[in-house]
């Protein structure tokens, strides 16, 4: 028993001055003698205890933008917490189907703690409201959005390194008198749900027998202010409604519903091709929807909305049960007190650069509805563009001496690119060479040459598609950020030296879709392709499945179309 003891003994202070000769020892007798390989445990303990200080992200919104940089952000090394006053991510392309039945609320938003409980690092969110942000110490304040009832201790404040501002925006108004206590929006689920509840209300209270004829007509008229995608998609959806659902609901009513679609320009869907706009407002007039177009909206008041005829210079006063207000999207309050903070105060949205920082905070980034991108000029540059191919500083430079820098002056000012297709031009050579028909230039021949580049300059709009883009590209730039800022990627800095950290953002148009209602669709894709009809209701219907953000929302999707092919829409109020 004490030779044990003294073994025993023996064996531990072994442990204790080479730990790893008993692991070893231990390993190669479980594996029989094998080679394997270990680690220290202890070692790795040690490291996990050091104190690494992550740069914080915080992020405001889970609209399109914000939801896409959380969905593709994967650098563990940044603590993520992101603020915001709804806990989902609304799939906002099919809000129209809300209003009338054809998708429930339910089924297009998925909460935003699913979504980023998949990530392999910890994600914060709060259920609030940023109502400042600032910059000078890097805070932004916010607002619980709950109840008031529920006590706590109201505003807070959160510190951030970084900050991504994917706000979003709200509906414009124009400050027309009476929109905001009397129309309807479009843009957010509790939009789509009030819309659906008035519609039946407007059924309801016509169906009553103290209802006069002509007031059954007044409350039987659904009037939508705004030509675009949204104002034409909901008209539609309303249509196919009333014709195929709530006809055999209320068939005495049936005469007296009347839908109006008002457009201050020329004509509806001005976005689209004009093949799309004439089949749209030929199919409207078919369908029985009253189309006026150059009727721009003056004032809306309880019972009337008043509009002036740009072609008769009249106002018009139209009795209405219910308006549906789409005409395009202003700043948040929030944006535009940050706007003239940091000096931007006579611009509609956040401008940004190509990389999607606001131009003067470095680390702040904007995306989404809430900003635009300020593409820099050519003309900007052109001296720097040149004296940068001018390596011999001689003045003067054959075509040939811009081989190095054209990649970078195409990615830089993509407007270039854009010229050379309308021109026609094959490549940045034949842009020189057709400007002046020699190989030599001078500073003065080089700007004539690019002087008409930068009037194809132009905003990206406003839609989901862009958001979800930007998203996607400043997840990829935080992934990299370490990377690129040791080995820099993007295009040559020709007012400096060395290359820009990150290829500027591009937008890929990968087409658009405009549902006209009963089961017809117009679709607008790359290459100037154009589809109408039946067929292309299907393909809408297989493109919005695939982009829904969760296998649970494509199910819940697809089954209420289901249901409603076989049993119709809901018409229930609640």
């Amino acid at each position: 028993m004490s030779a044990f003891r003294q073994f025993y003994q023996r064996a531990s202070n072994a442990y204790s001055n080479n730990p790893r000769l008993f692991n070893l020892l231990v390993i190669t007798t479980v594996s029989g003698g094998g080679l394997l390989a270990i680690s220290n445990i202890s070692a790795f303990a040690d490291a996990t205890q050091v104190d690494v200080k992550k740069k914080k992200v915080v992020v405001l919104g889970t609209g399109w933008a914000g939801t896409s940089f959380l969905k593709n952000l994967k650098d563990p090394s940044y603590e993520i917490e992101v603020v915001s006053p709804r806990n989902y991510f609304a799939f906002t392309p099919l809000l129209p189907s809300v209003t009338n039945g054809t998708v429930e609320a339910r089924s297009i938003v998925e909460p935003i703690r699913n979504i980023v409980r998949k990530k392999k690092f910890d994600v914060q969110f709060k259920e609030a409201e940023c109502y400042k942000i600032d910059t000078v110490n890097k805070k932004v304040h916010c607002k619980p959005t709950q109840d008031n009832n529920l006590g706590g201790t109201g505003e807070f404040t959160v510190d951030y390194d970084y900050l991504v501002i994917a706000m979003g925006a709200r509906v414009n108004t124009f400050n027309t008198p009476g929109v905001v206590e009397h129309a309807h929006f479009l843009k957010e689920i509790e939009d789509a749900q009030r819309i659906r509840r008035s519609v039946i209300d407007c059924f309801e209270r016509a169906s009553l027998p103290n209802i006069t004829e002509e007031e059954r007509k007044r409350i039987l008229h659904f009037v939508v202010v705004g030509g675009g995608p949204t104002g034409v998609e909901f008209a539609a959806e309303l249509h196919d409604y009333v014709i195929e659902d709530l006809a055999k609901l209320y068939p005495a009513l049936k005469e007296h519903v009347k839908i109006t679609l008002l457009e201050a320009g020329d004509h509806i869907l001005n976005m689209f091709d004009k093949r799309i706009t004439v089949f749209a407002e030929e199919k409207f007039k078919r369908d029985g929807i009253n189309l006026k177009v150059g009727s721009m909206v003056t004032k809306v008041s309880e019972k009337e909305i008043c509009t002036k005829e740009r072609a008769t210079g009249q106002t018009v006063s139209i009795p209405y049960g219910m308006v549906v207000w789409s005409t395009g999207i202003g700043t948040r309050p929030v944006v535009m007190d940050f706007m003239k903070q940091i000096g931007q105060t006579n611009r509609r949205v956040l401008a940004t650069d190509e990389w999607l920082r606001v131009e003067g905070c470095d680390d702040i980034y904007a995306l989404g509805d809430c900003a635009t991108i300020n593409q820099r000029r050519v003309m900007e540059d052109i001296s720097a563009i040149f004296n940068k191919a001018d390596k011999k500083n001689t003045g003067r430079l054959k075509v040939d001496d811009f081989k190095e820098v054209i990649n970078d002056i195409c990615e830089r000012y993509p407007q270039v690119a854009i010229h050379l297709k309308k021109k026609q031009l094959k490549n940045f050579h034949n842009l020189l060479k057709n400007s002046q028909g020699d190989d030599e230039l001078d500073i003065e021949k080089f700007k004539l040459a690019l002087s008409e580049v930068d009037s194809q300059m132009k905003n990206l709009p406003a839609t989901a598609q862009v958001a979800a883009q930007q998203g996607e590209y400043l997840a990829e730039c935080f992934d990299k950020m370490d990377a690129c800022e040791k080995n820099p990627e993007g295009p040559l800095r020709f007012r400096a030296t060395g290359r820009h950290r990150f290829h500027p953002f591009r937008y890929q148009h990968l087409g658009q879709f405009a549902p006209l209602g009963g089961e017809q669709t117009a679709a607008q894709l790359p290459g100037d392709w154009v589809s109408i009809g039946h067929s292309t209701q299907w393909l809408w219907y297989s493109v919005y499945v695939s982009k829904l953000v969760s296998w649970r929302t494509r199910m819940l999707v697809i089954s209420d179309w289901g249901r409603r092919f076989v049993f119709g829409r809901d018409s229930s109020r609640i």
